[in-house]
């Protein structure tokens, strides 16, 4: 299979993009990856009213952040009306499509006529041309549509690589209108001459679609094309077992960048939703496109676990170089009008708060601490900066100042204050905590003190003696 795979995302620019879209355009890109194939981003914009440049960016963007770099493309079906336009006459010319003069009123009278009998709704072919079979004539002023002259006859079947032998019966399926009146072509037959013009070897995506498939391998075959390989991935489910939307909070892959996630946990996270290698939960994109196929993706509905995501988070966090998180933080400092360069050096900051957090948004809400004044919550100063905390604390200042500025120093520093004052580590922790940082739980005192510095930690103590 090696160099002949073409695989392909083919979104919709009418939004972000989703998680779901995210796994099926990383299932497509690893597939490739796998193979020494051909990964291609191809953006399906015929849709004018809902297709906007902003969400062209979106999705675009939202690729770049997961990593997932395309090998050809982006293709834009909006600048390939005239290729689409001129199979459309070919196929006219074939007798494999046909000019249709059902008026949309007509064709609703038909829908209802057909419901009322207990039928399924559908073209009836009444402008299909057959052998001895003399067609209406033209309405004057009507531009049909073009309907594609499907097969009456026999099964549409294909080998799904997900959901296994499918098949649909041709009398199942009406003559698909492939191009309107206007002459722009339809959804399903512009996928079509995109897959056979781009040689897409296999179509990895949503069961949504599964629906559109007999329709679009029965077009490919009347053009003379290959029929793909295909694979109907299953939906996502939410949180609480619900088809993933909206209403579950951040199904926007940006979203999660926004929310402090790491690309590299939710490229792990998105590859274990519906496909698994073993027993295995943490891994490498490296080592995901080395293990990936499509033997191991289930037919089952995945379910989203948050909590499973936040573990996934908090586990590459700790594995991250300091530096790249600092940045970050940096980022998100400056976007909440905190300036990063107020306090001590970042890279020691998060150093001291890797380990305790599941996102970026809680190592920036720590980081904030030491480049902000803090002002300690009224019940936490009542509760901690007692007059006999204070006395405590007046006496540390006093070793502070001359003390050398290390862990194992300032510890000695803090445990000779407690002796001197008869008090457990606590008691002395505590209200250092609420002074010098405003909250009661931070990582060990001695290294918070040591990263915040001898004059922040003096000027913060200070205030309340």
């Amino acid at each position: 299979m090696a160099s002949t795979v073409r695989t392909r995302f083919a979104p919709s620019p009418t939004g972000f993009l989703h998680i779901g879209g995210a796994r099926t355009a990383l299932f497509s890109w690893a597939f490739a990856r796998r193979h020494g194939g051909t990964f291609v981003l191809r953006i399906e914009d015929t849709d004018v009213a809902r297709s906007t440049p902003e969400a062209v960016q979106a999705i675009i963007d939202g690729m770049n952040w997961l990593g997932l770099e395309a090998d050809e493309g982006p293709f834009y079906q909006m600048r390939r009306m005239e290729r689409y336009k001129d199979v459309v006459q070919e196929m006219l010319a074939a007798g494999t499509a046909y000019y249709c003069y059902t008026s949309p009123e007509e064709l609703e009278q038909l829908r209802e006529e057909q419901r009322a009998r207990g039928e399924k709704p559908r073209y009836d072919g009444r402008w299909r041309p057959e052998p001895g079979k003399t067609l209406p004539t033209p309405p004057d002023g009507v531009k049909p549509v073009v309907r594609f002259r499907n097969l009456q006859d026999g099964v549409v079947a294909w080998d799904d690589l997900v959901k296994g032998r499918v098949e649909f019966a041709n009398s199942e399926l009406d003559d698909l209108i492939i191009a309107r009146p206007d002459g722009t072509p339809t959804y399903n037959f512009c996928v079509v001459v995109d897959d056979m013009d781009m040689r897409i070897t296999h179509v990895i995506r949503g069961d949504d679609h599964v629906n559109n498939t007999p329709r679009q391998i029965n077009i490919l075959k009347a053009l003379g094309g290959e029929v793909p390989v295909y694979a109907h991935l299953s939906m996502i489910l939410g949180d609480d077992g619900t088809k993933l939307s909206k209403r579950h909070g951040a199904v926007s892959v940006m979203q999660y960048a926004d929310d402090g996630y790491l690309p590299e946990a939710v490229i792990n996270y998105l590859a274990r939703l519906g496909w698994s290698h073993g027993d295995d939960e943490i891994f490498s994109r490296e080592q995901f496109v080395e293990w990936f196929d499509l033997d191991h993706i289930t037919p089952s509905a995945a379910q989203f676990n948050t909590e499973k995501l936040n573990w996934l988070n908090s586990h590459y966090i700790k594995q991250a170089d300091n530096g790249r998180l600092a940045a970050d933080v940096a980022h998100r400092l400056a976007l909440r009008g905190v300036d990063p360069e107020a306090g001590p050096a970042l890279e020691a900051v998060v150093g001291l708060y890797k380990e305790r957090v599941s996102n970026l948004n809680e190592l920036a809400d720590a980081a904030e601490l030491f480049c902000v004044e803090v002002h300690p919550a009224p019940e936490l100063i009542a509760q901690h900066l007692t007059e006999g905390a204070r006395a405590a604390l007046a006496s540390l200042e006093t070793r502070l100042a001359s003390a050398n500025w290390d862990k194992a120093s300032l510890n000695q520093a803090i445990k000779d204050t407690m002796a001197e004052h008869a008090l457990k580590m606590p008691q002395v922790a505590i209200p250092l905590r609420v002074a010098v940082l405003g909250v009661a739980q931070t990582p060990a005192i001695d290294a918070v003190l040591e990263v915040m510095g001898r004059e922040r930690v003096l000027r913060r103590v200070g205030r309340y003696l």
